[in-house]
């Protein structure tokens, strides 16, 4: 009679959740949600089918920028000048001119806050001196996160036979966007203005309107085409732990927004995530025969995370820190190995970065020569 009670109270348990999963993006083509630090899938609907993203297109354009800046290639105070190509772009604009002259920070938040297709474009040819070089670039940086179904062939997202990605693809470049996290400062606006320079300004509302209306929305990117219909690409930070949801071809902006939200209050209802190493852990020294330093402190990357539902007891684990082949010079937070989570059960379940936080310079013939007359002699006296 005991097991018979258990097996029904487990029945009506898991039963509503899932029919929750089934319904969580109910008026939407295509969808997903992912933690962001630990990648796990929390639900996915027809993931992998290719649909136009329309300007979520601009999540691609936007890590690149993000990847110049970081870079050094380019600088938040550049100016850039707005050629004929950009100024007569359609769709989404901030109404730019040919020949006026604005920062790239600007731009940036002409992209990030209004989508505006002028402003990326002027953007691409800032970072890779045409359109058509920018577009390559996106596509080459597709292949290199492994984005089996998506190809572009623009920076703003106009419809194209051959521009598409899928949700879960769009997951994977949301995901590399956020590791700028000052993206954030500019998707996280729901208005401001831009001054032009003529000493106009322009209203800038942002296109994402979950950024005032849902708790912890700090982006990330909205499209829309009459082919690609209502798209959207959100994250949302509660605590410790940040979500990313993507919608594709919803019927309104309000479907949109609804699956939207079903699935982020999914994911903070149902989730929660345990640090288990702390980013910038002192992870002790290590020992470099050929360096001016024989041993240096290694430290964690970001960091370690695990997620569980909420309730479920913590993980019991331990770590060992791999250190890869080294080659002199190491350079300030180059990364020189990685630390590997292993359950009770023997299981590696994680891994994350290591990285040194100084410069390490190769010993000379001369450091060589000295340490080894040390190590005789203290042999010697021994």
């Amino acid at each position: 009679m005991k097991k018979c009670i258990i097996g029904v109270l487990s029945f009506f348990f898991f039963l509503p959740t899932v029919f929750a999963l089934e319904d969580l993006a109910p008026n939407s083509k295509s969808a997903f949600l992912v933690e962001v630090s630990t990648g796990k899938v929390l639900y996915e609907k027809n993931a992998t089918e290719k649909l136009p993203p329309a300007s979520m297109t601009k999540v691609m354009s936007m890590l690149l920028i993000m990847e110049a800046i970081d870079s050094g290639k380019i600088h938040m105070d550049d100016d850039v000048v707005i050629s004929d190509k950009a100024s007569s772009m359609g769709g989404s604009q901030i109404f730019l001119q040919t020949g006026e002259k604005y920062k790239v920070q600007e731009l940036l938040k002409g992209i990030a806050v209004a989508s505006g297709n002028d402003a990326v474009v002027a953007m691409a040819e800032k970072v890779s001196g045409s359109v058509e070089a920018f577009v390559e670039a996106m596509n080459n940086k597709a292949k290199e996160l492994g984005l089996n179904n998506t190809h572009f062939d623009n920076p703003h997202g106009l419809d194209s036979e051959t521009h598409y990605t899928s949700a879960k693809d769009m997951s994977v470049m949301a995901r590399e966007l956020l590791k700028h996290e000052k993206i954030l400062e500019f998707t996280s606006i729901y208005e401001d203005y831009l001054k032009k320079n003529d000493g106009s300004s322009i209203w800038l509302v942002n296109t994402n309107k979950l950024v005032r209306f849902y708790e912890g929305v700090d982006g990330l990117k909205t499209g829309f085409t009459q082919e690609a219909g209502y798209c959207i690409t959100t994250t949302a930070k509660r605590g410790n732990m940040r979500l990313l949801s993507v919608v594709m071809n919803a019927p309104t902006t309000d479907d949109r927004s609804k699956d939207t939200t079903n699935m982020l209050n999914y994911g903070f209802n149902t989730y929660q995530l345990d640090i288990l190493l702390e980013k910038d852990k002192d992870l002790g020294k290590i020992k470099l025969e050929k360096a001016k330093k024989k041993e240096i402190n290694v430290y964690l990357k970001e960091d370690v995370t695990m997620l569980k539902k909420i309730g479920e007891s913590s993980l019991d684990y331990t770590y060992n820190v791999v250190i890869d082949k080294i080659n002199m010079p190491v350079e300030k937070n180059q990364k020189i190995g990685y630390i590997e989570v292993i359950d009770n059960e023997g299981t590696v379940i994680k891994e994350e970065d290591v990285i040194v936080k100084e410069k390490i310079q190769k010993a000379s013939f001369f450091d060589l020569m000295k340490r080894t007359l040390e190590s005789l002699t203290s042999g010697l006296l021994s």
